[in-house]
């Protein structure tokens, strides 16, 4: 399983870290990154499922 997150895409909004911490965290410039351990597969897709400007990507 890969994720990514699309910097130039990703508003800040912090939803992906509120769903997933396990996952995702804000960096120092307000975006998200991801640091995906393989347990948290589901937890990752429901984050980019509710992403509200589609920024994750799951493969």
């Amino acid at each position: 399983m890969k994720v990514y997150v699309d910097k130039d895409t990703c508003i800040g909004c912090g939803v992906c870290e509120g769903l997933c911490p396990e996952v995702f965290k804000m960096n120092d410039e307000g975006k998200a990154e991801v640091i995906v351990p393989e347990t948290e597969a589901s937890c990752a897709q429901d984050a980019a499922d509710s992403c509200p400007v589609q920024a994750i990507k799951v493969e």
